[in-house]
């Protein structure tokens, strides 16, 4: 039986296990789908030569930057982004190739793109700057629009969230969420920005999905702003691992 995974650490709330577990129920697939919740990046091998059946591990919090060091080959919008999400593993006559890929950049691009309002929104605020961010920067970036990286310690070209004023927040009129702030069971928590200067310009977006009105979007809500959160973009990237792991 075919076998794919995750890996990450922790992995309390799997998007992943319960989509591909009920893909491969309602689709009939002879295949099966584990959480390998490894607290060091260096069990990586261990896993992947523990079953020759393993065929693809999906990849998130905190390796999607760790992980390029084990990684044969990298397709090239990967190797743009700097960060993985997706590994196929190619076994072939007793060697194993591991070839990396990012599918959040198509997930979360088809999933803001139909909100974006040229007019409105030309620049982007992205809160978090771990792996997750880079391909929502790249992504962002294809889509036309300047972006700029908030962070809780000072670097250059990026905002602190002490930074936020009222002009850089008319002038950045969507902002991605892009850190696990928020994240159940951690419900009340949020970035730190000064929502009373958002307008019904703005366009907030969460990479979070549970719960699926963060305290984020709410108080972006609360200003008459567009929301919207990550679940349609996990959606959308764990289609598209399995497009990449059973590709020929």
């Amino acid at each position: 039986m075919e076998k794919y995974g995750l890996i990450g650490y922790p992995l309390k709330h799997s998007f992943s296990y319960k989509f591909f577990g009920d893909k491969f129920k309602n689709e009939s697939i002879e295949a099966e789908y584990s959480n390998y919740e490894i607290a060091d990046i260096n069990n990586l091998p261990f896993i992947i030569n523990s079953d020759p059946n393993i065929k693809g591990l999906n990849v998130t919090i905190p390796y999607k930057e760790q992980v390029l060091r084990f990684l044969d080959e990298l397709d090239e919008t990967a190797k743009a982004i700097g960060a993985v999400n997706v590994i196929k593993i190619i076994r072939k006559e007793g060697n194993i190739t591991l070839k990396g890929y990012n599918s959040d950049l198509i997930g979360f691009q088809n999933s803001i793109q139909p909100m974006i309002d040229p007019l409105l929104h030309q620049k982007a605020l992205i809160l978090g700057t771990g792996g997750a961010s880079k391909a929502v920067e790249y992504g962002l970036r294809k889509l036309g629009l300047e972006t700029k990286y908030v962070s809780r310690t000072s670097a250059d070209g990026v905002f602190t969230y002490k930074d936020l004023t009222p002009e850089i927040l008319s002038e950045y009129k969507v902002i991605v969420n892009a850190s696990p702030v928020g994240t159940f069971p951690n419900i009340d928590e949020c970035p730190d920005i000064p929502y009373e200067y958002l307008t019904d310009s703005h366009l907030l977006y969460d990479l979070v999905y549970n719960p699926p009105v963060t305290k984020f979007l709410e108080l972006g809500r609360k200003q008459g702003a567009k929301i919207k959160n990550g679940g349609e973009m996990l959606q959308l990237q764990a289609l598209a691992a399995w497009n990449i792991w059973n590709a020929i």
